[in-house]
């Protein structure tokens, strides 16, 4: 027998901070004609998980919601006109529920799960059948949770306007989700990647991980600079993954190649910056903001981490359900490598 109610975190609004952060437990509605019943096993956390809460969002959300975007679980029950999915499949969220396929567009951007529509931080939920995406099959559930969000946004980077080729280089920037997934997946395309840190113990992580070349970027400010010598002729990074936002994007600009892409997807150390537009004219390079990523992209990517064989990198620390305000703190405070996790079921 299906259940009739779940235990969710709920996101009040902006004026209380992680505070705004509560468990409760509601109704689960009836399923509907095309909608899905998927029992969550985990879900993970992103950076905009966090500003969520403290009102630094930059794009659409509506108070109040079931926090988190990215979950993984399997399906318990199907509406009558479901053609997708059967029960028993294993299947993972997608970020922005109407974004199915090919460029974004402003009714899609305001469909994102944990922003505006109910998202993943509750035992049981109920999404259409075209925001559902198939969990890899060599991934566990606490792994495939991590998908949505870091992952098909760094995908997204590396293919969505001009796909990477094997022999290409690129850089990413510290040791966050995307940053990460960005190295795993240039590394199974046979590119050269140049990462950058700000320990030593974490260099010793990401050359683990397959870094060719990993930079202290405390040691070297002029970072971009180096970046740029270590390329085949010192021509450039072909693909930078920029996640630090004002004090990172002066030294990317050092950094890429001619023709080369920047794709801008975060704002970590701040937004407020003195580059300007210009700069690409000057670089002759593009930049290009990056809002996570379509289904089609998405599909293309779950089948890569199967043919490659790619794990998620998780943080040692996996919480439990009840402990999800911890695991935002712990997020918060910069004690994690790699993906924070919430395990549910």
């Amino acid at each position: 027998m299906a259940p009739t109610t779940t235990k969710q975190w709920t996101v009040s609004g902006t004026d209380k901070g992680f505070d705004g952060l509560g468990l409760n437990e509601a109704p689960i509605p009836k399923v509907g004609d095309n909608d899905v019943l998927v029992k969550l096993h985990a879900a993970s956390l992103n950076y905009r998980d966090l500003i969520i809460p403290k009102g630094q969002y930059p794009f659409a959300t509506k108070f109040p919601v079931v926090a988190a975007s990215d979950g993984a679980g399997e399906v318990v029950e199907v509406g009558p006109k479901v053609s997708q999915w059967k029960k028993g499949d294993k299947v993972v969220t997608l970020f922005n529920q109407g974004h199915q396929y090919g460029p974004m567009n402003v009714a899609a951007s305001t469909t994102g799960l944990g922003g505006v529509l109910d998202g993943t931080l509750r035992q049981y939920g109920i999404f259409n059948e075209n925001g559902l995406v198939r969990a890899p099959q060599n991934l566990n559930y606490l792994e495939a949770s991590t998908l949505t969000c870091a992952a098909l946004t760094s995908w997204n980077a590396l293919y969505g306007l001009r796909q990477l080729k094997p022999g290409e280089t690129v850089l990413v920037q510290g040791t966050g989700g995307v940053s990460i997934f960005g190295l795993q997946f240039a590394k199974a395309a046979g590119a050269r990647v140049i990462a950058t840190t700000s320990s030593k113990e974490k260099a010793e992580v990401l050359k683990k991980l397959g870094a060719d070349h990993v930079i202290n970027y405390k040691e070297d400010p002029n970072w971009g600079e180096t970046a740029r010598k270590l390329t085949p002729g010192g021509a450039g990074v072909d693909h930078i993954i920029e996640v630090g936002g004002a004090g990172t994007i002066d030294q990317s600009f050092k950094a890429i190649k001619f023709e080369g892409i920047i794709s801008v997807i975060g704002f970590l150390s701040g937004a407020n910056t003195q580059t300007t537009v210009i700069s690409t004219l000057q670089n002759v390079c593009t930049a290009r903001g990056v809002y996570v990523g379509s289904k089609a992209l998405m599909e293309d990517m779950v089948a890569a981490i199967e043919a490659n064989d790619i794990h998620p990198v998780i943080d040692k620390e996996v919480f439990d359900f009840e402990k999800t305000k911890e695991a935002y703190q712990y997020m918060w405070d910069q004690k994690h490598f790699g993906k924070v996790v919430i395990k549910i079921a």
